[in-house]
Parts: C-alpha cells; sequence; structure tokens
C-alpha cells in the first residue's frame, strides 16, 4: 500500500529564501521551489508580483522591501487566481497599497472558483498556510484589464499582459520593456513542476511560444530560481514546454486506448517520472496533473472544479 502523505502535507521544512536584483529595478523573491514574488521598485512606489499565501508571509517580503526603500507599494498585481499566490495582499494594506489589478479572465475565474480552490489549497499546502487565520477572504481585484495595459511607475514602463491560457485561463506576465525582464507567474517553471490542475494544455504550448518571441533577457518563473541570462530563460521555457507536453500526449495517448484514470497515472509516470520525478512538488502536483490531462484529452474543454472534497477523493483514488 503506498502511503504517499497528500499534496504537500509532509512537506513542512522551511526553504531557503533568496532575494537576487535583476536590475535598478526588478528583484525576485525566491524560496526553493516555493511560490516566487517579485519585486518593481519604481520612481514613487513599488510594485509587488504576487502575494504569497497569507498576510504574514507577506511580512518577510515587505522586510526586504523595506531594506532598500521606503517607498509606499501601491500596487500588487495577481499572475492568477490560485490562493497560495493571492490570499497575502491584505497583508500590503498597511504599506500603501492602492491597487490589486489583474486580468479580467482572472477576475472571473475568482467569482467562479475562489472559495473552492481557498478551501482546497489551505489543505494541499500546511506549511505555506501557517498562520491562515490572518487570512481575511477572497483576494478581489480593484482594477482589471483585458489584453494587456501599461503603468507608468514615474517614468518606469511596466506592462501587464495576457499572452494566452496555459496554467490557467487568466495567466498574466508582468514585464519591464526597457530592462527586457520579465515575471512570468506560473506559465514558466524551473526546477519545479509545473501544476497543471487548472490548466489548457492543448494551448499552453503556443502560450510559451508566444512569450519565447519576446526574447527575455531576464525572467523570473513561478517556482525555482530566477533565470538570469538568456540561455537560462530558454531552457526554463524549454523545461516548462517538455513537461506540459509530455503530460498531455501520454493522457492522449492513454485516452486513444481507451484508459480509465488508474491506468493513465501508470502510463504517465513511465513518461514522466525519469525525466521529472527529482523536481520540487512533482508528487503533489502529478495526481492533479493527470487528472486534468486525462479530462481534456476526453475532450473537456474547462477545468473542472477543485474541492477539498474532490482533492482527497482523487488523491485517494490514484494511490496504488
Amino acid at each position: 500500500m503506498n502511503t504517499k502523505a497528500f499534496a504537500s502535507q509532509a512537506d513542512l521544512e522551511e526553504k531557503k529564501v533568496s532575494f537576487e536584483q535583476l536590475s535598478e529595478n526588478a528583484y525576485a523573491f525566491t524560496a526553493e521551489g516555493d511560490p516566487n514574488t517579485g519585486i518593481i521598485i519604481g520612481d514613487d512606489s513599488v510594485m509587488i508580483i504576487d502575494a504569497t499565501a497569507t498576510p504574514v508571509a507577506a511580512q518577510a517580503v515587505i522586510a526586504k522591501v523595506r531594506e532598500l526603500t521606503d517607498k509606499p507599494i501601491k500596487y500588487v498585481v495577481l499572475t492568477h487566481y490560485h490562493a497560495v499566490r493571492v490570499l497575502g495582499a491584505s497583508g500590503y494594506k498597511s504599506e500603501g497599497l492602492e491597487q490589486i489589478i489583474a486580468s479580467h479572465d482572472t477576475y472571473d475565474l475568482i467569482v467562479e472558483r475562489g472559495q473552492q480552490d481557498m478551501d482546497s489549497e489551505i489543505g494541499r499546502f500546511p506549511r505555506l498556510f501557517q498562520a491562515v487565520e490572518s487570512v481575511p477572504g477572497l483576494t478581489w481585484p480593484t482594477l482589471t484589464f483585458k489584453g494587456e495595459m501599461t503603468l507608468w511607475m514615474g517614468k518606469l514602463e511596466v506592462k501587464i499582459k495576457q499572452l494566452g491560457r496555459g496554467h490557467t485561463k487568466g495567466d498574466t506576465i508582468v514585464y519591464l520593456p526597457s530592462q527586457n525582464i520579465c515575471f512570468s507567474g506560473d506559465l514558466v517553471e524551473a526546477d519545479a513542476a509545473c501544476y497543471t490542475g487548472d490548466a489548457y494544455l492543448a494551448d499552453w504550448p503556443q502560450t510559451l511560444a508566444n512569450l519565447e518571441a519576446m526574447n527575455f533577457a531576464k525572467l523570473v518563473p513561478g517556482r525555482g530560481p530566477a533565470l538570469m541570462n538568456p540561455e537560462a530563460v530558454r531552457a526554463g521555457l524549454a523545461y516548462t514546454r517538455d513537461f506540459v507536453t509530455t503530460l498531455y500526449k501520454s493522457a492522449q495517448e492513454a485516452v486513444g486506448k481507451g484508459m480509465d484514470l488508474k491506468a493513465t497515472m501508470a502510463l504517465t509516470r513511465g513518461n514522466m517520472d525519469p525525466k521529472f520525478g527529482h523536481v520540487f512538488i512533482y508528487e503533489h502536483c502529478l495526481p492533479f496533473d493527470v487528472t486534468r490531462a486525462h479530462d481534456e484529452a476526453s475532450g473537456i474543454r474547462d477545468p473542472r472544479i477543485w474541492t477539498a472534497e474532490r482533492d482527497q477523493q482523487m488523491w485517494h483514488a490514484l494511490q496504488e
């Protein structure tokens, strides 16, 4: 009997935080495969890209920002709707927060499934949701956009843009055109599994191609180390493309053979484990990934809503 702990419930060891400077304005807050946070310090204010899981966790990011500047943290950008990325936004209210920015697609997903996702993720990530009682509820964007928007932080131009569907239908990148630096959210991962439970797997490779065509010199992925040169950026894009295409092709093959979900899991493991079995949160993600891939390969175009109950049922059904 396989007794793997559910999702990330056994992952209780604190991660080593890295705080790296990408340019005179841009910084990456990363932690060994935990969700990354981006920081942009403009002429008159600060922007945070992805807000951590709780307001208490946000204090670690705020402390790093305050080592550099006392400018108000006016903007929080949500690259997508997942709770582990957004529920810490209220921690910035005491720091001058004026706008929480997200794509309109992300706003729609919060309306449709934000509460279920919050309940689901709190069960999956106990370490990241320490002090969960500090979360006041769902994080609601105060400013939404369709396609792209431009924000000027003094003389610094910041672009916020959707390139297509991938990790979710609301995926958003943030970039500095003058410095060729991108914050990709979970559209790109490095040395970490791609969580695809809410993904559009057939669309994701084209979205990555759209991103690759922008030729960024540096990129902060959703998880994993900051990619600090063009070669590393290309490698991160190639790694992500390989992960999602291997997963989806495995599911397509399995569905073509009439396999059920458990058989699909076994076939997918044969293709995925040798390449990706060692990376951060792989064992957490794979059951969710295979379930979504099997759904999409079976013609279920839009991801089904995960609930805490559905998480547990799926997980236990797929353990040997």
